[in-house]
């Protein structure tokens, strides 16, 4: 400790001829070379060379994908195609057909994909490509654990880092990790309460730990991690990069640095992330969803994607050398929202990698990796339209050099994430116009109680299986397993969370598609979404809050209803989205209490293993998370 103030000490003399904030704690600099790099401009080889751990067959895992996919497709067309071949397509049907079509290719992709991952779980191959060490010897090679911050809840951001720096003590191996703290907050009480967090941090942990703070937030998230690079970057083969939400078991991270250090040619391994500590209904239903489903989707993009998969900018490992010589981003020509810094910097820093011939895995075969959400559908939304401005940069960038076409298509797929929210909205608006053209038929009004065979019930069918399919996989995986079973309470607990998450996600998706389709609308405009801190721990959406930021929504609901009102006989089949967009501000109301959220865990509802009696070693709790805030504001 006292050598730890004497360092301080100097790093504060020295900050009288600097300009660093006077309680900066920093090692000595290990400078790394980072060119910035050209999207445009390559000249390395046509030829991208082939990573060592890139499966042998995924040429023919990708065409099973696609002609998974296609079958899908055409299934599912079949009904609208029949249906409006009977008299003869207007021009509207056509435009109705390709909506739906560009729609439902999208889904059935996504549907493909989790098929594909339900059958690796299922079958035990999660863990094929890359084989990670049970029981991983100690490291041999230095590894920096980096939190870049923004205006974050320091005490619950370091009491998160206590969490990691006590899972490696115990595991004997804090020696081989440091831990810094990278700072943007641009507000001053939030980098006061940083600073005593850290002292109070620092006086407890078993690693050695740092902090920098930067006075302006410089290309954001993705400048952050690049000054470090370049000033401290040397001295660290791996960086492991973790978000302010973000914690991660001793395990776990040594079996990554284990496989970085094993295989010499990836440049970057990413963990399929689970969220934690959700308390607000929405939280709760995100945490449940996620737990029981989302293993599902990583393990069948892990499988498909092989040695090009996907980066998600947080809790997962990167060798150094290789980010700093192919991943310093460019700053795009123009104003944002297309121009400027990148925003969605981790899938482009990906296809940097990829570029320069370095492997990029997901794994969606190691627990233990955690996060948490947006506690409010408000704050959810309000993150969502960065992400979607983010994507919808990568548009521009499709048609440059620096892309594989992995990396397209993973690109293309993030985007349509979004766009499928106003594909959806011109299909059912489609739908209605069409539908208008036509007289009242009241027998379809009771079509849903007496149901026959025909076309546009196999479409109805076919649409269900599509969307809960993958949450039908998520639970009959985690039925299979008992030791998952027990963890989640038992089978009727699981079915009861599960007929809950998919019923409360049916309430949300409606006013999520209008949301979706009004950011789009905003980023094409021109409107920036700007950089906000997170709020994960809130409780409770004002009823005068919710009713501004659902204005859209309930107009939307409205003028369904005045094409219902010509049509009433179609109130049956548009209530499950006009009643969620009529009633958008109570359900973001009600869904933002904490007190509904417990209650329903209580009930048995939306609950996740550490809330049903079952300790999961690899996970901490929220009473573990509690407790070391205390520690890191001491």
């Amino acid at each position: 400790m006292s050598n730890q103030a004497i360092r301080i000490d100097a790093a504060n003399a020295a900050s009288a001829q600097t300009d660093r904030p006077a309680w900066t704690w920093l090692p000595d600099e290990a400078p790394m070379a980072m060119p910035r790099q050209s999207l445009n401009s390559w000249d390395a080889t046509p030829e991208v060379p082939t990573p060592a751990t890139s499966p042998v067959n995924v040429g023919g895992r990708r065409l099973a994908l696609a002609v998974l996919t296609a079958i899908v497709t055409a299934l599912a067309l079949i009904a609208p195609v029949a249906l409006f071949a009977r008299n003869g397509f207007d021009a509207l049907e056509v435009a109705s057909l390709v909506i739906f079509g560009v729609l439902i290719t999208a889904i059935g992709c996504w549907f493909s994909s989790a098929a594909i991952g339900f059958w690796v779980l299922l079958t035990g191959r999660e863990q094929d490509d890359l084989a990670f060490a049970p029981h991983p010897a100690e490291p041999t090679q230095r590894t920096a654990l980096l939190m870049p911050l923004y205006n974050e809840d320091a005490r619950a951001a370091f009491a998160r880092l206590a969490v990691i720096d006590n899972s490696l003590a115990r595991l004997g191996v804090s020696d081989a990790f440091d831990i810094f703290v990278l700072s943007d907050s641009t507000k001053p009480e939030a980098a006061d309460q940083e600073h005593q967090a850290y002292l109070g941090f620092r006086a407890h942990a078993h690693s050695r730990v740092f902090y920098r703070r930067r006075e302006k937030n410089i290309e954001r998230k993705c400048g952050n991690l690049s000054e470090w690079t370049q000033r401290f970057g040397g001295a660290y083969p791996f960086m492991l990069v973790l978000d302010a939400d973000s914690t991660m078991a001793g395990e776990t991270i040594l079996r990554m640095v284990d496989a970085m250090e094993r295989n010499p040619g990836i440049g970057l391994l990413q963990t399929t992330p689970t969220i934690i500590k959700g308390q607000t209904l929405f939280a709760r239903v995100s945490q449940f969803s996620v737990r029981l489903y989302g293993r599902v989707a990583a393990a069948g993009l892990a499988w498909w994607a092989g040695s090009e998969a996907s980066y998600w900018g947080h809790n997962a490992i990167l060798r150094t050398e290789a980010f700093a010589s192919t991943a310093h981003l460019p700053i795009l020509a123009g104003r944002e929202p297309f121009g400027g810094a990148i925003l969605s910097h981790d899938t482009v820093e990906a296809a940097l990698l990829r570029r320069a011939g370095w492997a990029v895995h997901v794994t969606a075969a190691l627990d233990g990796s955690c996060e948490e959400t947006p506690a409010t559908m408000l704050d959810f939304i309000r993150r969502d339209h960065r992400w979607c401005q983010g994507n919808m940069q990568h548009l521009g960038l499709l048609k440059t050099r620096s892309m594989t076409v992995m990396n397209r298509v993973q690109m293309a797929m993030g985007f349509m994430a979004y766009f499928s929210s106003p594909l959806w909205l011109a299909s059912l608006i489609a739908g209605m116009v069409i539908q208008l053209q036509y007289p009242t038929d009241w027998a379809s009004f009771g079509y849903l109680l007496k149901p026959e065979f025909s076309p546009f019930m196999l479409a109805t069918l076919l649409s269900g299986v599509l969307l809960i399919g993958p949450k039908v996989m998520g639970g009959l995986l985690v039925m299979s397993r008992p030791r998952e079973r027990r963890a989640f309470g038992g089978g009727k607990r699981i079915f009861k969370g599960m007929a809950m998450e998919i019923f409360l996600s049916a309430l949300i998706a409606p006013i999520m598609m209008v949301a979706n389709t009004k950011a789009i609308i905003q980023i094409a405009a021109g409107h920036d979404a700007g950089w906000h801190a997170q709020d994960r721990d809130a409780d409770g959406v004002s009823w005068k809050d919710a009713f501004r930021s659902m204005r859209w929504q309930m107009a939307t609901g409205l003028l369904f209803c005045v094409g219902l009102g010509f049509r009433p006989d179609l109130v049956t089949w548009f209530a499950p989205v006009v009643l969620p967009l009529l009633f958008a501000a109570p359900l973001v109301v009600l869904t933002s209490r904490r007190r509904l959220g417990d209650a329903a865990a209580k009930a048995g509802y939306l609950a996740v293993p550490d809330e049903a009696g079952v300790s999961v070693s690899t996970i901490p709790s929220t009473q573990q998370v509690s407790a070391l805030r205390a520690v890191a504001g001491a």
